[in-house]
């Protein structure tokens, strides 16, 4: 596989990066609530996430999982579970109150502040417990696979292209959600936006639910 390749399949890969999912959700709430920096940063525990998808659809496991309905339906209920868990949490939260968050620059100017490795692992465990991720990996990555070549080089060439196109959907999805900040400027207006985050949340927990493997 050349560069050439890559840079053919780059395109295809931010297209699918910037599709609406849990993940990306992630870094627009990470960007309103800590700014673009930290939302890119928590982007680790997603690659990692999908790193692991990765290596286990080259070396063919992945369409093994896809086929157990079993381990689909359980990753399925635990991703799904903890989206409802990240909902009602960001529901109830008052982490806005009383913060002139229209002229607020703490997010950017104190990642002291923030725990980035705990976003990490919350970026981490939505992309792991998401069976989507799977079916990208196993289902939809072997076409792009030429079988005359080795397919571990591939796997590495076009899974690095597609993880690098993953932190650009975060960055702009993290931008996105700064500007989203911009426009609050009441706390009252914030705890309306946590409901609002908390909402998508558990909305994305039933639309996995209604996923299916076939």
């Amino acid at each position: 596989m050349t560069l050439m390749d890559c840079l053919l399949f780059a395109p295809i890969a931010v297209f699918i990066a910037l599709t609406p999912g849990p993940n990306n959700f992630c870094a627009l709430s990470n960007g309103i609530r800590h700014g673009v920096g930290t939302a890119v940063a928590a982007t680790v525990g997603r690659a990692v996430s999908y790193a692991i998808f990765l290596t286990i659809s080259a070396v063919g496991l992945g369409a093994m999982l896809l086929a157990s309905e079993t381990a689909f339906t359980t990753l399925k209920w635990i991703g799904a579970a903890y989206l409802l868990y990240l909902g009602i949490r960001t529901w109830r939260s008052r982490e806005f109150s009383g913060l002139d968050l229209a002229e607020s620059s703490v997010a950017d100017s104190a990642p002291a502040n923030r725990s980035v490795t705990k976003l990490m692992l919350q970026e981490f465990l939505v992309g792991i417990s998401n069976p989507k991720a799977i079916l990208l990996f196993a289902a939809i990555f072997p076409q792009f696979i030429k079988p005359e070549l080795p397919t571990t080089e591939q796997f590495v060439y076009l899974g690095g292209t597609y993880l690098l196109a993953e932190f650009f959907a975060s960055m702009v999805y993290g931008l996105f959600g700064r500007q989203i900040r911009r426009l609050i400027k009441t706390p009252t207006g914030a705890q309306r936006l946590n409901k609002t985050t908390g909402a998508f949340f558990m909305g994305a927990s039933g639309v996995l639910l209604s996923t299916t493997h076939h």
